[in-house]
């Protein structure tokens, strides 16, 4: 009877022996690993599910165990609302501190580039910009302005494939402040621009009404709102301005525009000659062809978009820019009166 109970006795404290080894075991390989100050890296690509999860920690040395953290989440319910993206975390956190980061979505943020192009810009001045500071190939930023080859954009299906037109995308970059992240590709560039613009015109209240109503197609309001936008500094003349464009194309009078000139030299002349005008032979030359030229000659701001497409009415068939340094014109109904006009900005000069 004793060789039993002794028997007995020695089979319990083998097992107590095991158990708490066990015990051990599974208490240790839950404790956080060794603490470091040198943050790992990790990504959770959308769709990996928790065992995926489980494993990258281990493998990046953030946890000890797969199965134990697997079972934890079982236990705790956890696992379910996991976000994909690329984290950091430095090891000796926690099971709980793990799970938190992963439910809020606490990734990285990625390093970000910030550019900002300026109303009234050509594609060549955004090129430009977007070269000196670092962001873009000029050849390629160029070359999907002019083709838009490779782009998939909604917006693309209403410019007109024009073998006229310097750029297809000239005037549908819109001028704004812009922030993406960093490595980000000239088509992703543009993508995010056109979206831009997308959005403007959407946002204006009854558009495709207007535009119908006002009976032309999206590249002649664009093409109408770029020649404001080069050619007015005054807020307040941006109407008036749009709607002497619109009474001289309803008269059959070339317009005479000469930002469409200093759009064809490429560098802008700070005065135009007679020779300047009638030099460069070009549908965009409006002193040498009727109508509008076959596109926009630069990114128009939102207030000229809007005042192309509800012009001030007016009589007025002429302006010219006063040369009193204020940038805003003197408007005249008869050639006559724009005569008079060019002799009083010229006294203003004096």
């Amino acid at each position: 009877m004793k060789k039993v109970l002794k028997w007995l006795v020695s089979i319990l404290l083998i097992i107590i022996v095991i158990g708490a080894a066990g015990g051990w075991y599974v208490y240790n390989g839950m404790q956080p690993v060794k603490q470091s100050e040198q943050a790992v890296k990790f990504t959770i690509e959308p769709g990996t599910g928790t065992g995926g999860i489980a494993n990258i920690l281990e493998d990046q040395g953030l946890i000890k165990n797969s199965f134990f953290f697997l079972s934890y989440l079982k236990w705790k319910s956890e696992g379910s609302r996991f976000q994909a993206g690329v984290y950091e975390l430095k090891p000796g956190v926690t099971y709980d501190e793990i799970i938190a980061k992963l439910n809020s979505g606490d990734v990285i943020k990625a390093e970000m580039i910030r550019f900002t192009i300026p109303e009234g810009f050509t594609v060549t001045q955004m090129a430009e910009k977007l070269v000196e500071q670092g962001i873009i190939k000029k050849e390629i930023f160029l070359d999907l302005a002019k083709k838009a080859e490779g782009l998939n954009h909604a917006l693309l299906a209403d410019l007109p494939g024009n073998d006229q037109l310097t750029y297809k995308l000239e005037g549908y970059l819109f001028p704004e402040t812009y922030e993406l992240k960093k490595g980000s590709s000239e088509a992703d560039i543009v993508q995010r621009m056109l979206d831009e613009t997308a959005n403007r015109l959407n946002g204006i209240p009854d558009y495709q009404e207007k535009l119908a109503q006002r009976g032309i197609d999206l590249n002649e309001l664009m093409t109408i709102a770029s020649l404001v936008e080069r050619e007015v500094v005054a807020d307040s003349e941006r109407g008036v301005v749009a709607g002497v464009i619109y009474n001289r194309l309803a008269k059959g009078m070339k317009l005479e525009i000469d930002a469409t000139v200093q759009y064809l030299l490429g560098k802008p002349k700070e005065r135009l000659l007679n020779s300047d005008l009638r030099s460069v032979d070009s549908p965009y030359n409006t002193y040498l062809y009727e109508g509008l030229p076959p596109g926009p000659i630069a990114a128009p701001s939102l207030k000229s978009i809007e005042a192309a497409l509800a012009p001030e009415a007016s009589e007025y068939l002429f302006y010219v820019t006063k040369k009193d340094g204020s940038g805003e014109h003197l408007f005249a109904k008869t050639y006559e009166e724009h005569l008079k006009n060019i002799k009083k900005s010229k006294a203003m000069a004096k």
